[in-house]
């Protein structure tokens, strides 16, 4: 083994050698890879199947949705006649009390306020290359160490060499997320899952901010432990924050529309020893289709079996609400489409891998059935797609189904006609 140290990257390589296996434990392998290829095949039949009547649900919901919803006249006010309707509203997002972490004495008026902790760690790299040396397979492996800030614990005790490299096995201050218990647009609360929604994090500026405790110094938007930050330690951590929908419900800090956050700064069990406060233009207004029942907004449920209950940030029209959510269906229908045909290549690959091992001694032969194999698992993988995706569609647009299913035939029809004819005598 070969050691070197370069600052605070370290570095060694390690040789491990195994006898060439055999022809017959070739052949188990290739039984096993055989098995885990047929699961995969036929899990690739049901994604592809269940994401094609997903799909057509959805749509056929958002179109629903489209001719139910009523846009209100104010969110100020909760009418009866509106019980039980979709409906949809633009406004400001209010939250009855900020959020505060006690820790670093920091509140912000918000709907979310993440805390994200790192530690400065040991992490393990490994890069790997295989040759044939004396009838055996050598595999020389190349291991590096670096220390870096990451948000999980690296546990040391898997690496290839823990001394010099040992991390500590937990953090002491953990990352956490705190959710304001009820959040408003208007007169209405958010239910839980629009409330999920609100998602769009943004880091919280801590310039301004004094150190909290003695042992916590701030550098830029963090709170460092540690005695050096420019120099930090392995076991140091980092604090950061992060908030998501803030609210202006506060009427000494203005009108709705003007964003307000608020920092406070503790000292441990005393009064706060200085306040900074930071106005943005920012626009806090969200737009919100949900059904009404009462002054809450909750899931509606279509008739096709969809829940509805859709949150954007910005003041859209309910013409751009479900663009956007044909959209997101169309892109999230594609990605699983690809995601279900590359599971039945990788099936096919598998299973027909024996072929390729049964020849694997003969180079030229080899490589020519490697290709001939690819070939065969392209073709069979989009055919079976575009058939399994026609009946898919065959209970809800008939027509369609049948041209897919023809458009199914085309890599067979192309992959035959490639092949010769056989030559008449």
């Amino acid at each position: 083994q070969q050691f070197s140290d370069t600052g605070s990257r370290k570095e060694h390589v390690k040789i491990t050698s195994e006898s060439k296996p055999g022809f017959l434990e070739r052949l188990s392998e290739t039984s096993g890879g055989m098995l885990m290829g047929l699961v995969t095949f036929l899990l690739s039949f049901y994604l592809l199947f269940t994401n094609e009547g997903r799909a057509l649900r959805t749509a056929k919901s958002l179109d629903e949705g489209l001719s139910l919803v009523i846009p209100l006249d104010s969110i100020h006010s909760v009418s009866q006649q509106n019980e039980g309707r979709l409906v949809h509203l633009a406004g400001a997002l209010s939250t009855s009390k900020p959020l505060f972490d006690p820790s670093y004495g920091l509140s912000i008026q918000a709907v979310k306020l993440k805390r994200h902790v790192e530690m400065y760690q040991w992490v393990e790299y490994e890069d790997s290359t295989e040759y044939e040396e004396n009838g055996e397979t050598k595999k020389e492996t190349k291991y590096s160490y670096n220390t870096e800030w990451k948000s999980e614990v690296v546990n040391s005790r898997n690496f290839d060499r823990e001394i010099g490299h040992k991390n500590p096995s937990a953090m002491a201050v953990e990352s956490f997320t705190a959710v304001s218990p009820s959040v408003q647009v208007g007169s209405f609360v958010l239910s839980k899952g629009l409330v999920d929604k609100i998602d769009n994090f943004k880091q919280l500026s801590l310039s301004n901010l004094e150190d909290p405790h003695a042992d916590v110094t701030r550098g830029g938007d963090y709170f460092y432990h540690s005695e050096n930050p420019r120099r930090p330690e392995v076991g140091d951590l980092r604090v950061s924050f992060f908030y998501a929908g803030l609210s202006g419900d506060d009427p000494h800090l203005g009108s709705a529309d003007m964003v307000s956050l608020q920092l406070f700064l503790y000292f441990a069990n005393s009064v706060p020893n200085s306040v900074t406060s930071k106005y943005f233009s920012l626009s806090s207004k969200v737009t919100v289709i949900a059904r009404q029942r009462g002054d809450q907004l909750v899931p509606h449920h279509t008739k096709s079996g969809d829940v509805l209950q859709i949150l954007y940030p910005g003041d859209l029209s309910v013409e751009e609400v479900f663009q956007k959510e044909h959209e997101s269906n169309t892109m999230k229908t594609w990605a699983l489409r690809a995601a279900g045909w590359l599971s039945m290549f990788v099936g096919i690959s598998l299973m027909t891998r024996i072929f390729y091992t049964l020849v694997d001694w003969f180079p030229v032969v080899r490589d020519l059935v490697n290709i001939g194999l690819k070939a065969f698992a392209l073709c069979v993988a989009t055919s079976l797609s575009l058939l399994t995706v026609s009946i898919g569609w065959l209970f809800y647009r008939p027509l369609w189904a049948l041209l897919i299913g023809l458009l199914s035939v085309v890599p067979i029809v192309i992959a035959k006609s490639r092949v010769p004819p056989k030559k008449q005598q």
